[in-house]
C-alpha cells in the first residue's frame, strides 16, 4: 500500500474561488524580455550575482543576456559536441552558490560518444553528462566533467534539471532514459530501469561542487558504491557491474523528472519534483532523502505494471505525490483546464512578500503540451489548482531580479524568455500587437499596418492612440488601429507601434514587424522526403532540401535549417535540429503502442537569405501501418502485447496496428478458463514460449497462440492454415 500523505509541510493560499474556473486571475503583466524574442529553443536559465542571465539552448549554445541585451557571441557552443534528437541537447544550467568567488558555472548536456548522433538509435551513440565550467569575461573554459555515461538510449527521458540547494549541494534531475539500455524491445510504460539502483537512469542525484559524495547522502556504506567518480583512478562506467547502489543517489523510482523546484521561503532544503507521466498521470512530489516514487511499477497513484521487477521489488513503500493530474479524458472532480494536457515541464515556488499575500509560498507550474500554466494550494490538506496563464510552451521558469524586487520569467520553447509582473490595481500599460500587409514588394511598397490585436487588461481602459515609427524616418500618431505608409526606396524596415491608454499609459516597448522592399523571401524545397513517402521504424533518410532567392540566387547550405518534430495526437515533441542541404534523419519508433495510430513527423525546412529574410515550409512523413492479428485456438484468451504497459491486453481474435520494425512483446498466459473448460498454453504457432518478442514485419502478419483443456494432448488442437494480412498503408 501506498504511504498515506500526512503532515504537508506548506499550506499553500487557495488563488481562485472555485477549481473549475477558466478565468485567468488580474493583477498580472506577461511581456517579452526586450532582444529575447529570437532565441532557438530556450530549455532552461539562471541568474548571476550581478544579474546576468544565462540561458541554455537545445542546439548547444549558452547565451549571456547582461544589461538589457544578448551579447553576439555565445558563452559555450557545444553544437560540435552533442546530440541534439528527440530531448537530447542542453538542458540544464546552475551558478555556483559562490559565483562571485569561484565564477563557476555547471551544465547538464547530451555528449556525442559515436561518430555520428543517431536520432533515437543506435543505443550507444550519445550519453547525458553534468560539467563544471569558469566563466570568465563572458566565455566559459576549463570544463571539470562530474557525471557522465548516464545512458540516454532512446533519445527521450533524459531529465536535465540540475539546481543548488541551500545545503550548497548540487542536485541533478535524471529521467529512464525512456528504452532499457539493454533491450530495444522494453520502451515507455514497460522500460523498467527506474528499479534498479546500480546505475543513474530514473533519480534525483545529489553531489558536491566538486563532484564528491556529500556526508548525508542516503545510501552509503555496505552495498553501495560510486556510479561516476571523476577522481583519477575512480569508476568512469556509470554503473556497478556488481549491483551496488549508486552513493549519488537522493532520491529515485522516477520517470522523467524533467524540472525540480527549491522553495525559496525556507531557510533549509525542500524541493519538489515535477515527473513526467507515461500516458495518464502527471504527479509533483515532495523530494525526500532515499524516497522510491515507485516508477515504473505506479504511474503516480495509478498501477502501470505487477509484473518483473514489480513483481520481485514491489514498490509498497512508494512516496505519494503532493499533486497529480490525469490526463483526458477528465477524471470526474478534475478541473476542466486539465484537459489536454500531458507533460509537466517547469515550476517555481513564489517567494514571500513579491507577489500579494495570498501568493506566498504558492507553487506555479506549466504543462508543455496544453500550453498552459497553473498555481496550486493546498487547504486542508486537499490541493487546490487553479488556471494562471495560456499560451505558453514552457521549458523552465524561475523568479529572478527585476529592478529592486522580483518576478516570475519563463523560457518558451518557441524562441523566447518573457517576465510575469503583479502589477495590481496600478495602471498597467497596454500590450501593444502589429501586423502588416503585403510585408514585402518592390518600391513604391504601399503597407498597410494593422494593430487591433493590441489590448488593456485594466477594467474600464481603452486604447486611444497609436504611435507608429515606421522604420524609414517617417513617424505618426493614429486614434485609430490601422494606417498605411508607402515605403519608397528599397531597403529592409522594422515598423513598430506604441499604444496609450484613456489613463494614459504606453506600452514601454513597440511591437514590431520586418518589411522588406526590393527583397523578396527566399523559396525552399522539400526534395527529400517526397510527397506522401512513409517510414519504418529505424529507417535512414536524408532529408534533402534547397532553395532559390530572386536576388540573391540559389542559396548556400549553411542559409538552410531543418526542423523534425515528433507529433503525438495533438502536441509535438522536438525530434531533430540541424543545418544544410543535406541532413541524416533516423526514423524513431512509436513511443508505446497506443501512440501507433498518432504519431507522425513534420519536417520543416527554413530557408534565410543574406538580408535575413526567412520562409518555412512543411512537410508529414507518416508511418507505415501494418496490421498484427493476433489469435488463439479456442479464441477467446486474453493475450498481452507490448511490453508490459497497462491497457495493451487484447481477447482474440483481434487486429493490432502496428510499425514496421517495431519491437513487440506477445504473451500468452499460462492457463485460462474458458466458460466452463480451463485450458493450458501449448504453444505459438510459430515458436514454443508462451513470452514472444517479435519484430513487426513489414507486412502484416499472424501470431496464433495454441491452448488446450488441460489433460488433452496439445496435438489434438492444431491451429491450422494461417491467413497474413497485407499491409495498410495510412
Amino acid at each position: 500500500m501506498l504511504k498515506r500523505l500526512s503532515g504537508l509541510i506548506i499550506i499553500l493560499a487557495v488563488l481562485l474561488s472555485g477549481t473549475n474556473t477558466a478565468a485567468q486571475p488580474t493583477g498580472f503583466t506577461d511581456t517579452l524580455v526586450p532582444g529575447l524574442d529570437n532565441l532557438t529553443q530556450p530549455t532552461a536559465f539562471a541568474f548571476t550575482p550581478d544579474e546576468r542571465m544565462l540561458i541554455a539552448t537545445k542546439p548547444g549554445q549558452l547565451r549571456i543576456y547582461a544589461a538589457g541585451a544578448l551579447l553576439a557571441t555565445p558563452a559555450l557552443d557545444l553544437a560540435d559536441q552533442i546530440c541534439t534528437g528527440s530531448e537530447r541537447g542542453l538542458l540544464g544550467i546552475a551558478v555556483d552558490p559562490e559565483f562571485s568567488t569561484t565564477n563557476y558555472i555547471y551544465v547538464y548536456y547530451t555528449a556525442r560518444v559515436a561518430a555520428e548522433c543517431g536520432g533515437q538509435r543506435p543505443f550507444t551513440d550519445a550519453v547525458n553528462r553534468v560539467a563544471r565550467f569558469t566563466l570568465t569575461n563572458n566565455l566559459a573554459a576549463d570544463e571539470l566533467i562530474l557525471i557522465d555515461n548516464i545512458p540516454s538510449p532512446g533519445g527521450n527521458h533524459n531529465a536535465g534539471d540540475l539546481q543548488f540547494g541551500k545545503d550548497g549541494y548540487l542536485y541533478i534531475s535524471v529521467g529512464d532514459g525512456g528504452t532499457r539500455y539493454d533491450d530495444a524491445s522494453r520502451s515507455a510504460g514497460s522500460n523498467d530501469v527506474a528499479r534498479e539502483r546500480f546505475h543513474l537512469l530514473g533519480k534525483i542525484l545529489r553531489i558536491t561542487r566538486d563532484g564528491a559524495i556529500p556526508a548525508d547522502n542516503p545510501f552509503q556504506g555496505a552495498g553501495t558504491a560510486r556510479c561516476y567518480d571523476p577522481a583519477p583512478g575512480g569508476n568512469k562506467s556509470g554503473f556497478n557491474a556488481d549491483g551496488a547502489i549508486c552513493r549519488e543517489t537522493f532520491a529515485w523510482g522516477l520517470r522523467n523528472p524533467y524540472r525540480i523546484a527549491f522553495d525559496p521561503n525556507l531557510p533549509e532544503t525542500r524541493f519538489v519534483i515535477n515527473d513526467v507521466g507515461q500516458g495518464r498521470s502527471e504527479e509533483i512530489s515532495e523530494a525526500r532523502a532515499g524516497a522510491d516514487y515507485g516508477w515504473h511499477c505506479l504511474e503516480g497513484t495509478l498501477v502501470n505494471s505487477t509484473s518483473g521487477l514489480c513483481a520481485s521489488i514491489p514498490p509498497t513503500n512508494a512516496e505519494p505525490p503532493l499533486f497529480e493530474y490525469q490526463r483526458s479524458p477528465t477524471p470526474t472532480g478534475q478541473p476542466d483546464f486539465f484537459n489536454g494536457c500531458a507533460s509537466i515541464t517547469a515550476g517555481a515556488f513564489v517567494p514571500n512578500s513579491v507577489w500579494p499575500a495570498a501568493y506566498d509560498g504558492a507553487f506555479i507550474f506549466a504543462d508543455f503540451v496544453c500550453r498552459r500554466i497553473f498555481s496550486l494550494s493546498f487547504a486542508d490538506t486537499t490541493p487546490t489548482p487553479a488556471l494562471f496563464r495560456e499560451n505558453r510552451t514552457v521549458t523552465h521558469m524561475a523568479f529572478g531580479p527585476d529592478g529592486a524586487g522580483q518576478a516570475l520569467y519563463i523560457a518558451d520553447f518557441g524562441g523566447s524568455i518573457r517576465v510575469i509582473r503583479y502589477v495590481g490595481d496600478a495602471n498597467r500599460t497596454p500590450t501593444p500587437a502589429i501586423s502588416a500587409t503585403p510585408a514585402f514588394g518592390t518600391a513604391p511598397l504601399s503597407v498597410q499596418f494593422d494593430a487591433g490585436a493590441s489590448n488593456d487588461l485594466d477594467p474600464g481602459d481603452t486604447i486611444v492612440a497609436y504611435h507608429w515609427d515606421f522604420g524609414d524616418g517617417a513617424i505618426t500618431a493614429t486614434s485609430a488601429p490601422t494606417v498605411a505608409h508607402t515605403y519608397a526606396a528599397n531597403g529592409v524596415y522594422t515598423a513598430g507601434v506604441i499604444v496609450e491608454d484613456s489613463r494614459g499609459a504606453r506600452s514601454p516597448q513597440p511591437a514590431t514587424v520586418r518589411i522588406d522592399v526590393g527583397n523578396t523571401p527566399p523559396a525552399p524545397e522539400i526534395m527529400r522526403p517526397a510527397e506522401g513517402e512513409l517510414f519504418t521504424v529505424g529507417q535512414r533518410f536524408t532529408l534533402r532540401g534547397r532553395a532559390n532567392d530572386a536576388e540573391d540566387g540559389p542559396l548556400a547550405d549553411a542559409q538552410l535549417q531543418w526542423e523534425v518534430r515528433q507529433h503525438h495526437d495533438a502536441h509535438f515533441h522536438p525530434y531533430l535540429s540541424a543545418g544544410g542541404a543535406e541532413v541524416e534523419l533516423i526514423a524513431p519508433a512509436p513511443e508505446d503502442l497506443s501512440a501507433v495510430n498518432t504519431r507522425y513527423l513534420d519536417i520543416r525546412l527554413t530557408a534565410t537569405d543574406r538580408r535575413g529574410n526567412s520562409t518555412t515550409i512543411t512537410r508529414e512523413l507518416r508511418p507505415q501501418i501494418v496490421l498484427i492479428q493476433v489469435g488463439s485456438v479456442p479464441q477467446g484468451v486474453p493475450i498481452r502485447v507490448d511490453g508490459g504497459t497497462v491497457g495493451n491486453t487484447v481477447v482474440t481474435p483481434e487486429i493490432v496496428n502496428s510499425w514496421p520494425g517495431y519491437a513487440l512483446e506477445l504473451e500468452a498466459p499460462a492457463e485460462f478458463q474458458l466458460n466452463d473448460t480451463q485450458l493450458r498454453f501449448c504453444y505459438w504457432a510459430h515458436a514454443t514460449a508462451a513470452l514472444q518478442p517479435i519484430v513487426t514485419p513489414p507486412a502484416g502478419a499472424s501470431y496464433t497462440a495454441v491452448y488446450a483443456a488441460i489433460g488433452t494432448p496439445c496435438a489434438a488442437a492444431a491451429p491450422g492454415p494461417l491467413r497474413l494480412f497485407a499491409p495498410v498503408i495510412r
